[in-house]
């Protein structure tokens, strides 16, 4: 495995976001559904306006103390593999974390999943000066680590606290999920899984669990069951009054 900064890991960053997340308009299309693994498409075909990729977490089925999403996305990005370094306590980067909601008028809990909202109007893009933060046409909100100086504006921007920024060296990164010391990063809602036709590692990890409390899969599509799901039940965005319109989606809460 390449060493942060060699010109080897630098390629293979290069090369992970020419093919999947690039900037410039030329990027993978993802094909996905909800439960059954839907045909990838060429990865020389661009990112289409026509999906909008997002996820329904229903609250009611989510275990409080059960962290298999968290788990799985730490394993599947490369967040927990114990060689990182902290100088402080608490900067261990943290893509998705579980948190628990009480509502102090009638003691009901809830414990529930926050990660990146993956916002149609995201803030963080907003202020974002070298133009890091990007979405791409399918709704995904990402950091192009290149270009990413390390200014912290995208986590002061954003009112869910889902960005950590990397303090430490790392190593032993894999490739499809670059990381650097001095950017910031945060959920990619498993892009490249997305983008190979393939649900998020979160969402496979609650099903295994047997909790099936996350749905995910095209908002735009009908037939879609996170579309279904929507149609049939009532949700919640997390901060509607902000009007991002996120493409994560609550039940229960």
């Amino acid at each position: 495995m390449s060493k942060p900064g060699s010109e080897t890991s630098k390629i293979s960053r290069r090369k992970f976001l020419g093919t999947g997340i690039t900037v410039a308009g030329m990027s993978v299309a993802p094909g996905v559904s909800l439960i059954n693994v839907a045909e990838a498409r060429p990865l020389d075909q661009p990112v289409s306006s026509k999906q909008r990729w997002g996820i329904l977490v229903d609250a009611n089925k989510c275990s409080k103390g059960c962290t298999s999403c968290v788990d799985a996305c730490f394993t599947e990005n490369g967040l927990n593999r114990g060689d990182e370094q902290h100088s402080r306590p608490g900067q261990k980067a943290q893509w998705i974390r579980k948190i628990d909601l009480r509502d102090k008028s009638t003691g009901h809990e809830v414990s529930l999943p926050l990660f990146c909202q993956h916002c149609e109007h995201p803030p963080c893009t907003d202020v974002c000066p070298t133009g890091a933060s990007f979405k791409r046409k399918d709704g995904l909100v990402l950091v192009d680590k290149h270009i990413c100086i390390g200014c912290r504006y995208c986590m002061m921007a954003c009112p869910y606290k889902a960005r950590s920024f990397i303090h430490e060296e790392l190593t032993h990164q894999f490739e499809y999920a670059p990381r650097g010391k001095g950017t910031v990063e945060g959920c990619t809602l498993c892009v490249h899984r997305v983008d190979q036709g393939r649900n998020p590692a979160c969402v496979d990890a609650c099903n295994a669990a047997g909790h099936k409390a996350m749905y995910f899969g095209d908002l735009k599509d009908s037939n879609s069951e996170v579309s279904k799901q929507l149609k049939m039940h009532s949700s919640k965005a997390i901060r509607a009054d902000l009007e991002l319109n996120p493409g994560i989606r609550y039940r229960g809460i």
